[in-house]
């Protein structure tokens, strides 16, 4: 059984007992939340698709934590006119144990 979610704008398959880094999601750590964006469920050799997302179902985790992403280094150039700039950016992440998908309000 799988699930697809959209969260943080972005995509992810999610299996229950997984983990997740994700974009940063309100929550303390230990406590559970409720993905609410599910665009497709698997389950016993069927496919179900939201148009876009399906209704009654969610995919319920736990944070685990909130870690940053690696730095990432932007540098901005313009040869013979003596501009640069260099940025750095670290990404706010968290980190998510998926305990199981709900389809329907049921398991």
């Amino acid at each position: 059984m799988y699930a697809i979610i959209s969260t943080g704008g972005k995509q992810y398959r999610v299996n229950p007992g997984m983990l997740l880094d994700v974009e940063r999601l309100e929550g303390e750590v230990g406590s559970t939340i409720r993905l609410e964006e599910v665009l497709a469920v698997q389950a016993d050799d069927h496919l179900q698709v939201g148009r876009p997302h399906l209704k009654g179902t969610a995919v319920v985790a736990e944070v685990v934590d909130h870690p940053r992403g690696p730095k990432v280094i932007n540098f901005k150039f313009k040869r013979r006119k003596g501009y640069h700039r260099k940025i750095g950016h670290r990404q706010e992440l968290t980190r998510l144990k998926v305990l199981e998908i709900l389809t329907n309000g049921t398991h």
